[in-house]
């Protein structure tokens, strides 16, 4: 795919997560947020929060592959091995379960709203930084993956792995939801 479409399926990606956050979580009681469905699952928050973690990272690290010169690219976005991988494994549809590093894991945190406030900020900073991504070669520039920081993914996969590792949990955070819904209607 060309960057320009490319850059806009994701934009409106994160766009359609960032208003699904605030108008189907935002409202919700913290006590309702936090609720789990069984012991070891995440709540809503925790799937928010582990997003969040990820965040920290990876909109510094695209920022700083952001700062490096050079001019954008009309060629079609181009996958790595370990990037084709690394997008099919975190894609919502992949129904395979993945386990995460202990730092990124959020399991038994108590959270707040601040989660979702901080959830929007970056997302609001994704959304600035796929807009500078346009005038970026998205094959040439690079960013070091957050659990092994000597693998490199190219700026465009690196970003859509962002992207659909969001859409993964922000779906797991909807079943959640659903799941409380059901249990408090029976």
């Amino acid at each position: 795919m060309k960057p320009a479409p490319f850059l806009a399926a994701l934009e409106a990606a994160v766009t359609e997560m960032r208003n699904t956050v605030q108008t189907e979580f935002a409202p919700l009681d913290a006590v309702l947020l936090n609720q789990r469905v069984a012991p070891s699952s995440w709540s809503m928050l925790e799937c928010v929060e582990h997003l969040n973690r990820y965040s920290r990272y990876y909109n510094a690290a695209f920022a700083k592959a952001l700062a490096q010169p050079g001019a954008a690219s009309t060629t079609e976005v181009r996958y790595s091995w370990l990037g084709r991988k690394s997008v099919e494994m975190m894609r919502p549809t992949n129904g395979k379960k993945s386990s995460t590093l202990t730092r990124l894991n959020p399991l038994g945190s108590q959270l707040g709203n601040e989660v979702l406030t901080e959830f929007d900020q970056h997302q609001a900073r994704l959304l600035a930084l796929l807009g500078q991504a346009a005038k970026a070669d998205l094959n040439r520039r690079v960013v070091p993956v957050e659990f092994f920081r000597l693998l490199k993914l190219r700026l465009g996969e690196a970003l859509e792995f962002v992207v659909v590792h969001q859409q993964r949990h922000v779906q797991q955070a909807q079943r959640v939801q659903a799941a409380l819904r059901t249990e408090l209607a029976t």
